[in-house]
């Protein structure tokens, strides 16, 4: 249950057990005895069938919150025989989409490890924010006593658990970026902020963080636009008015946004900021360069030595 230094490259991988993208997956960092597979509900049953599955392990299902669209929803969960307890859970919960199941090859893992493991989970997962937890009451704090050696292999576990769950899809224990914007001082670079400036008036100002597009707190965006064709992003611009995170101004011919919100690309962003399908790539501009588009800023900084 090694642990390689944080800051360095890291070897992924994952073996396609079907031969296909969609279909079972079992991934791994390269020198570390974890493994997690995972499935969807088209491949569930296969999962079951593994000898894996049998082992003592924890195990994430993961989907949409059906009570919000915007975000998440995960139940986390353990066993001596997760095929037993993943099975049962599954079969409660209607949310989910795919599943993780956590094991070692050594079979290394005992009670202890894996209760330790589900309580530190749902802590990392509630302290990071961005889904809704299905388990109801957290953990009791008898299931994170450990010895102390115990408790450091734990956590080395839990620093590769870090790494491998966001490359196959369950991003829930990365804090969410907007938490940093008011503690990252580095976040101060000019270079790094984006804007639209529309004819209209509305301005809308955005930053990059970790791979999300993060609009900021009082950005503004277009109301009203009577554009023919609707945005792609019409549902999602939909849901941000309908939960109160775009609200319109006191003269009601614009939206402002009350809080920073996180989109996956600047096309997404750009596309609710204008109520319209939009190219995100030239439509936000760097701050202070009125010709710079995040397009030129991106090959900017790919051509930049290392």
């Amino acid at each position: 249950m090694s642990n390689d230094q944080t800051g360095t490259g890291r070897t992924i991988q994952l073996f396609l057990v079907d031969g296909v993208p969609n279909g079972l997956i079992i991934a791994s960092i390269h020198g570390w005895t974890g493994s997690i597979l995972v499935s969807t509900q088209s491949t569930f049953a296969k999962l079951l069938a593994r000898p894996e599955a049998d082992r003592t392990g924890i195990y994430v299902l993961f989907g949409p919150d059906p009570d919000d669209p915007l975000s998440m929803r995960a139940y986390i969960g353990e066993g001596d025989s997760v095929r037993e307890r993943v099975g049962q859970s599954a079969k409660t919960r209607a949310f989910w989409e795919t599943v993780a199941v956590v094991t070692t090859s050594d079979e290394a893992l005992t009670k202890g490890h894996v209760r330790y493991l589900e309580a530190r989970l749902i802590e990392m997962a509630v302290m990071a924010g961005r889904v809704t937890l299905d388990n109801g009451n957290a953990p009791s704090a008898d299931r994170k006593r450990l010895p102390e050696a115990d408790r450091a292999n734990m956590e080395a576990f839990l620093e590769n658990l870090k790494v491998v769950l966001p490359v196959v899809g369950f991003e829930f224990l990365k804090p969410k970026a907007t938490r940093t914007l008011a503690t990252d001082s580095s976040l101060g670079d000019d270079r790094s902020q984006f804007e639209i400036r529309h004819k209209s008036g509305i301005k809308a100002f955005a930053l990059e963080i970790d791979g999300e597009f993060i609009v900021r707190k009082g950005s503004e965006a277009l109301k009203d636009a009577g554009y023919k064709h609707n945005s792609s992003y019409g549902e999602l611009r939909k849901e941000l008015i309908e939960q109160g995170k775009m609200v319109p101004d006191p003269a009601g011919k614009r939206y402002v946004f009350v809080e920073d919100f996180p989109f996956r690309s600047p096309s997404a962003a750009a596309a609710v900021v204008l109520d319209r399908n939009s190219n995100g790539r030239t439509e936000w501009k760097v701050v202070g360069e009125k010709n710079l588009t995040y397009d030129d800023w991106q090959i900017a900084r790919s051509n930049s030595p290392l």
